[in-house]
């Protein structure tokens, strides 16, 4: 396993606004080995304090390392974000160049920067400056496919002074759409020396390991394909390093985790926001069990936590001990 800054994988749980929060990272690093990220910190927000802002980037209680992802486009707020987030705990700082939203890319940020190495470079070179942290970049294969410059891209990190960069195989048009092109991974991983990371339909160990044969890239990182299923970067990991086979997940295992991130979220969030939230979760892990469009039209109206625990204990109580 190549020695990514220090971080005991090679496996990475990709940030996910509105999902990799605390109650997400504490639960995959309770199923496995992987490396984990905060959701999106825009600078801009960390700078003047924003307390929800804030609370997303602290760290300092969770005893894994943390990777805090920062998005904006002012080289002086990064500078000033980056020392913010070293002393909130992070254990290195990553950038967000590949976020497709039309909300982050109009205001010149994420995967907009892709078109302006210029600034794209200062951001990184001043990030750098600002802190003894690691720095990586994470962006996509291009704007469109009329302007695909990822191989170009990842060079410029690097010589900005990026550590590793990660990228996705989809331009920003594509947004989350179509399949992702792991040979424009693979020409990433030939341009430059630093680590690179790769990222786009991997939901199996299998894949994991079918994208780094074919790419060569040092590690994996994998997004929607651990919704509804938090064991999926450590058996990626035990897969990838250690030749072990992923264990088949009970019906069981699936109603303690839910349960458990629901608890984990109530302490974070509080009991009504909790439930709220909870509800896209119910939807990802019963995905493909019997009756799942019932129990989710059933979770979807409740809003007191107390309904809300014993409408899973039922309705996984009431499933067979299959293997899924």
């Amino acid at each position: 396993m190549v020695n990514i800054i220090g971080l005991k994988s090679n496996v990475f749980l990709a940030p996910m606004a509105g999902i990799t929060d605390y109650p997400m990272r504490k639960l995959v690093a309770s199923k496995g080995i992987a490396n984990l990220y905060s959701e999106m910190v825009a600078i801009n927000a960390i700078s003047r304090k924003n307390p929800k802002t804030y609370r997303i980037a602290d760290v300092r209680n969770e005893p894994y390392p943390v990777i805090v992802q920062l998005v904006g486009n002012n080289p002086d707020l990064f500078s000033e974000a980056a020392k913010l987030i070293a002393d909130l705990g992070a254990y290195s700082i990553d950038i967000n160049m590949g976020c497709p939203v039309k909300k982050v890319v109009g205001n010149n940020s994420g995967s907009a920067l892709m078109k302006d190495l210029r600034l794209a470079s200062q951001i990184i070179e001043a990030t750098v400056k600002a802190t003894p942290l690691k720095v990586s970049v994470k962006f996509r294969k291009g704007w469109d496919n009329n302007s695909i410059n990822a191989p170009e891209f990842a060079k410029m990190c690097e010589d900005s002074g990026a550590s590793y960069v990660t990228v996705h195989g989809r331009t920003r048009a594509q947004g989350y759409s179509g399949a992702a092109d792991w040979d424009i991974i693979r020409q990433v991983k030939e341009m430059v020396k630093i680590p690179v990371i790769g990222n786009g339909d991997i939901t199996s160990p299998e894949l994991a390991k079918k994208m780094i044969d074919e790419t060569h890239v040092d590690g994996v990182m994998v997004g929607r394909g651990a919704l509804g299923n938090p064991w999926l970067p450590g058996q990626i990991h035990n897969y990838l390093n250690l030749g072990i086979e992923p264990a088949l997940v009970s019906v069981s295992d699936i109603k303690e985790a839910l349960l458990q991130q629901l608890n984990d979220m109530v302490d974070f969030y509080g009991k009504d926001m909790a439930v709220a939230i909870s509800r896209k979760y119910v939807c990802w892990y019963s995905k493909n069990l019997r009756d799942a469009k019932r129990f989710r039209e059933i979770y979807t109206k409740i809003y007191d936590y107390s309904l809300a625990v014993k409408a899973i204990e039922d309705y996984f109580g009431n499933l067979s001990k299959e293997l899924i």
